[in-house]
């Protein structure tokens, strides 16, 4: 594809959408909440499970609304977090060693403390230890969104290294649904898919840079991969990768590379249209039908517990003991107050941990519920206690000249070469 402008940076589209997509996504999950709740309550849910379609397994029953979006819609999803993961990897800020370790190392911390958490409050009841991965993940539009809300108070370094740790997050996302939530294996699907997948990458290696051809391709994947047993959405990653890729560093993103593309061109769909849908899906849970008791439960405690206190501990502590011990500098233009701030709102675990609550108990409403309660507490607490940390801590003594620096840098090519200051001494 041609035309007379280059698309602009796909990280400046990535920080505007997912921002204004995030908002969208708040209120989505509001609307949900309220419909639910309401005379409309038994409407919403015979609407999001109706069956539109055959009965392609026995596992998976009949096609409904709400496995479309889950299986079907969310695969996109996946997919453009498939080409954000390998364009960081391959030409971003995750391209090198030095720029992967601070992030690595608060993603890791930030998905096993809560993990560790959940375990604590609720892995010795029978049947609940499946979900420890549910408060292991962050909600990058969710969080950005509230971002957004702070206006020119969030520094640049904190954004850019939030959606870093949640891509990196992403990744340890998706290996865990692959690994941990795969039950039956057809080995004659999971045969053809990936057939299929190498298919693809012999294409990439020949050269081949038809984009409508890879989006076919992409679709006979994740059918293949559907009727395989590992979950559908794990074929959008997949095909991501052997997506052709033109390295573009320090100047604008490439017209003719098809991941520069795809990923300009599914950035509004995702952010404005299917992840709001699937926070709408699935957000609608009937508080007035469960009752004190299974609220604070163990599921739902452990879940919150992980989400507030583990992301919180985990990531802020270890980017504290990273800069101490001289691993990584400190965030730019940002005050340890901050950074505190942005571990909170990494504990808004929305999207990816409604998603895998519905895969660690699969066929069981009554613990899907509860888990959906545990989720929106503890995202909703951590997305309050967050802003207001954000929204009240003193600036950085430059920040506005770090603001004017890191602004110029991202409109001409699209990254900042540096978030961290290495000489800025190590408080508490």
């Amino acid at each position: 594809m041609t035309g007379r402008n280059p698309p602009r940076s796909a990280l400046r589209d990535f920080l505007e959408s997912e921002s204004a997509g995030g908002m969208l996504l708040i209120f989505a999950a509001i609307m949900a909440m309220i419909i639910a709740n309401s005379a409309l309550g038994d409407d919403y849910h015979h609407l999001i499970h109706a069956v539109t379609g055959p009965v392609l397994t026995d596992k998976l029953g009949p096609m409904t609304v709400h496995l479309w979006i889950n299986d079907g819609l969310m695969a996109v999803f996946f997919l453009l977090v498939g080409l954000e993961i390998k364009r960081e990897f391959v030409d971003g800020r995750l391209a090198s060693w030095d720029r992967r370790r601070l992030p690595f190392i608060a993603a890791a911390a930030g998905m096993a403390v809560p993990a560790a958490l959940y375990l604590i409050f609720a892995g010795s009841t029978p049947g609940l230890a499946q979900g420890w991965a549910i408060p292991a993940a962050t909600d990058i539009a969710f969080a950005m969104g509230v971002l957004a809300l702070l206006g020119k108070r969030a520094p640049t370094s904190l954004k850019l290294f939030l959606v870093t740790v949640a891509i990196v997050d992403d990744m340890g996302a998706v290996a865990i649904i692959a690994l941990f939530y795969t039950a039956e294996i057809n080995m004659m699907a999971l045969a053809a898919a990936a057939a299929i997948l190498g298919a693809m990458f012999v294409m990439n290696r020949q050269g081949v840079k038809s984009l409508p051809l890879y989006v076919l391709m992409f679709l006979f994947l994740w059918y293949a991969m559907l009727l395989s047993g590992v979950h559908a959405t794990i074929a959008g990653v997949l095909a991501a990768m052997a997506i052709p890729f033109e390295r573009t560093p320090g100047t604008p993103d490439s017209q003719t590379s098809p991941l520069h593309r795809l990923e300009h061109g599914l950035h509004p769909w995702v952010a404005f249209a299917i992840v709001p849908l699937f926070g709408f899906a699935n957000a609608g849970v009937d508080i007035g039908a469960l009752t004190i008791e299974q609220i604070f439960a163990p599921l739902p405690l452990g879940i919150a517990a992980g989400l507030f206190f583990g992301k919180q501990i985990g990531i802020f502590g270890s980017v504290w003991l990273a800069v101490k011990f001289g691993i990584a500098g400190k965030l730019r233009g940002a005050t340890w107050l901050q950074i505190y701030g942005i571990a909170m709102l990494c504990g808004i675990g929305f999207t990816m941990s409604l998603f895998i609550g519905g895969l660690a108990f699969p066929g069981n409403a009554l613990l899907i519920e509860e888990a959906k309660i545990g989720v929106l507490m503890g995202s909703l607490a951590a997305a309050l206690v967050g802003f207001a940390v954000l929204r009240f801590a003193p600036l950085h003594h430059q920040h506005d000249a770090v603001e004017r620096e890191s602004a110029a840098e991202i409109a001409a090519d699209g990254d900042v070469e540096d978030t961290s200051e290495d000489d800025d001494p190590v408080t508490a």
